[in-house]
């Protein structure tokens, strides 16, 4: 197979990849590339793929093993490392994550673990014509751009990420939520972050936040925390940082959760639905 070419999406990261087809098979130097490619970019758009399950799966582990859902209901039957992502309801009943019309929620994938994910590949079969688009904030140039007296603030000071209060907070906003299980509950308990990182192949620092999910930063009073976390927000989802992704049925975006946030946005389920499916390599 040729190299596939590559074209920038914004001003600061992403790319789109033309010629490839993620069906099959790929030849080493090309898996190669793709990783390269995402280490250099954070994000990468791959349109017109015709994706089975086995296909998404065995895509995600050019980048490393997929993990397992906590939500294990929203999982793929026969495909635990495949979950739903969708605001479609069956006899009233939600059947993905991010199910509500607006939840808007900046926040890099899976931050409530102890071990940080690395990549995400989401897989669209169903794109609404109206809204859904997913942002995606460059939380490396982000970093790179923080006034020096601000960079020397947050360097080494740490944030408690819970999924337990990213769970309160969403269902304040959406009483349809699908709560956590006390079982599930269990499985996450409160972790501590940098809200600085370096990512462990490309050495570049970046900024790891999240609107919901993180409950303090260690050591500051609420009201510290909150005006820190809210200026860090402000600086980071600036519209220079930003690229929003208006989604077509065969889409794969594939980003580095190491070097980016990113929040879907608002659609109306009773008009217009959306379907994906995402793996998440820890």
């Amino acid at each position: 197979m040729s190299r596939y070419h590559i074209d920038p999406l914004a001003s600061t990261f992403g790319a789109e990849v033309f010629g490839i087809d993620l069906s099959g098979p790929l030849e080493e130097s090309v898996s190669a590339s793709l990783i390269d490619d995402l280490l250099k970019y954070r994000v990468l758009v791959v349109r017109d793929q015709a994706l089975s399950h086995e296909d998404h799966i065995r895509v995600s582990r050019v980048f490393g093993e997929p993990e397992i859902h906590v939500q294990d209901q929203f999982t793929v039957p026969g495909f635990a490392q495949i979950v739903t992502i969708s605001n479609i309801h069956r006899n009233g009943v939600p059947i993905g994550l991010y199910d509500g019309d607006n939840e808007q929620e900046w926040h890099t994938d899976l931050s409530f673990r102890p071990a940080m994910s690395s990549v995400s590949l989401l897989y669209s079969v169903i794109a609404p014509e109206v809204g859904g688009q997913t942002r995606f904030a460059d939380t490396t140039a982000a970093y790179d751009d923080l006034p020096a007296e601000l960079r020397a603030r947050v360097d080494g000071l740490e944030a408690v990420h819970s999924m337990v209060h990213l769970f309160e907070r969403q269902a304040a906003d959406n009483p349809a939520k699908v709560p956590l299980t006390e079982a599930q509950r269990a499985r996450v308990p409160d972790v501590v972050h940098p809200l600085v990182r370096q990512h462990p192949q490309t050495g570049r620092r970046s900024l790891l936040l999240g609107e919901m999910i993180i409950r303090n930063i260690v050591g500051l009073d609420e009201s510290e925390s909150a005006s820190l976390l809210d200026r860090l927000h402000a600086h980071a989802t600036a519209e220079r940082y930003v690229y929003s992704h208006r989604w077509a049925v065969g889409d794969l975006v594939i980003w580095d959760n190491r070097a980016t946030m990113h929040t879907a946005s608002p659609c109306d389920h009773t008009r217009h639905q959306r379907l994906l499916y995402r793996t998440t390599v820890m």
